[in-house]
């Protein structure tokens, strides 16, 4: 018997009809010269005969309902990768716009707590002869982190390589901790978890004192009131798109701040433009949560290891330098505030920051609480140079992430060799028309790259 984590636990509790509390991918591969006809086909065959499957992959909660072994994690032995593995197709013309409406109902089911808790849709049709590939698995399974590592094991930068391992297959052991190997057993779990909980106290406590003492911090339950803060149905709406990493690296030597901080510029911008196009900009800056991993800290490659910060994005600056100002300095008190934590302090201060939003959200006062945070933005890195499926380059990887009552909109992107690839995953009933979002984060980035080009005009 093994018991499922705190933080595994949590999304796995907090999971309702309209809080399907899985993360998800789509990936687009281009296939080799004279392979496209039947290179979905092929892939589908080879993933569903695939010899192995890791442990993390035959995992469900011990009962689907409410019970004692809802708290225990269940292996099943036999796995039916014929239900786990899907092939589709697109109807005709199969542009992006019916791949994405696909994505957007793939991504609004709820997974089978009766099996283990993933599925993959492999998609063939599309006009311009790529594949795509959707993913999803539930959070208490693995982390976003977590999610795109175990993509990119199952890549190669070789072209020409074709005896690849599927992503759900056992990985070799790397000398680290592991959340994919089995779970604790019983008694050691609970002593774990009997101490975690012992030092979030004092971690909090801490917090909370770092946080006052903090000038130009963004407090929890201080963002303005928005209309991504409200009860959702749970019904999705998908969008993604990529820009190119030189664009952003420009605009941030210009600037001297960091790729993260540009990109929450983009969105600051863009939130700006897209709450005046719906009249509902609010005069109070927009609050992000923003995660933070904390792989490297704990030495793990899979789990749930993540913190996270709260950032003003400056959405009451109409100037986008302004703006980036006032999102360069929250980011730096965050960065200052989090200096010398520990992984299960830094877990704390994300619990501070999460606690009254959660018990807002599962109480289903969302409507009536003042909100935690306004939206998530979440950069988790990806591969730095060219991958390949079975000689099918990967040309876009597009996040698509979880949105709850009283938090709407999720903007999650991941860096792609060249390229930033977004995926914005809204409530499809209270954020309207979420593809201007799209245009909007284009109209930011050239505001920005005009700005620091005036900047460079001005220093020389």
């Amino acid at each position: 018997m093994r018991l499922i984590s705190p933080l595994d636990y949590l999304f796995l509790a907090l999971e309702a009809r309209e809080h399907p509390m899985h993360v998800g991918g789509l990936e687009l591969f281009r296939p080799p010269d004279g392979d496209g006809h039947g290179f979905a086909r092929q892939l589908h065959v080879s993933l569903v005969r695939a010899p192995e499957i890791a442990t993390t992959f035959t995992r469900h909660p011990g009962a689907a309902g409410a019970s004692p072994r809802m708290l225990t994690w269940a292996v099943d032995t036999e796995i039916d990768l014929d239900y786990h593995v899907r092939l589709g197709a697109l109807p005709r013309p199969g542009r992006i716009r019916e791949l994405l409406e696909m994505t957007s109902m793939w991504h609004s089911t709820l997974l089978d707590r009766h099996r283990p808790l993933w599925e993959m849709h492999i998609v063939e049709g599309l006009e311009d002869g790529r594949v795509a590939v959707y993913t999803k698995i539930h959070h208490a399974l693995v982390d976003g982190v977590s999610a795109l590592r175990l993509l990119q094991d199952s890549l190669s930068s070789d072209p020409d390589e074709r005896q690849l391992p599927a992503p759900f297959a056992p990985r070799p052991p790397t000398g680290h901790a592991n959340y994919s190997a089995p779970s604790m057993p019983l008694l050691r779990s609970a002593l774990g978890l009997g101490g975690d909980v012992a030092g979030m106290l004092p971690a909090t406590a801490r917090l909370g004192w770092r946080v006052a003492r903090k000038r130009g911090m963004p407090l929890p339950m201080t963002a303005p009131r928005t209309i991504f803060n409200v009860p959702i149905g749970g019904a999705r709406r998908f969008a993604a798109q990529s820009w190119s990493i030189d664009r952003i690296r420009s605009v941030r030597e210009a600037l001297g701040c960091t790729i993260n901080d540009v990109v929450l510029g983009m969105c600051g911008g863009a939130l700006r433009r897209y709450l005046i196009e719906q009249d509902a900009l609010p005069d109070a800056p927009l609050i992000a949560l923003v995660p933070v991993s904390l792989h490297s800290l704990t030495g793990t490659r899979s789990g749930n290891a993540v913190t996270a910060v709260l950032a003003s994005l400056g959405t009451d600056h109409a100037d986008p330098l302004d703006r980036m100002a006032a999102i360069t300095l929250s980011i730096g008190k965050a960065k200052e505030m989090m200096a010398g934590l520990t992984p299960t302090q830094a877990i704390a201060v994300a619990a501070s920051f999460l606690s009254p939003f959660v018990a807002s959200s599962v109480s289903g006062f969302s409507q009536h609480a003042w909100p935690t945070f306004n939206v998530v933005i979440s950069n988790v890195p990806g591969p730095r140079a060219p991958l390949y499926l079975n000689g099918a380059r990967l040309e876009g990887i597009y996040p698509a992430s979880i949105v709850m009552d009283g938090l709407a909109l999720n903007i999650t992107l991941t860096s792609n060799a060249d390229t930033l690839d977004f995926g914005l995953t809204g409530c499809r009933r209270s954020v309207p028309h979420l593809q201007r979002l799209l245009a909007h984060l284009d109209a930011s980035l050239e505001e920005l790259e005009h700005a620091s080009g005036c900047v460079i005009a001005e220093r020389g």
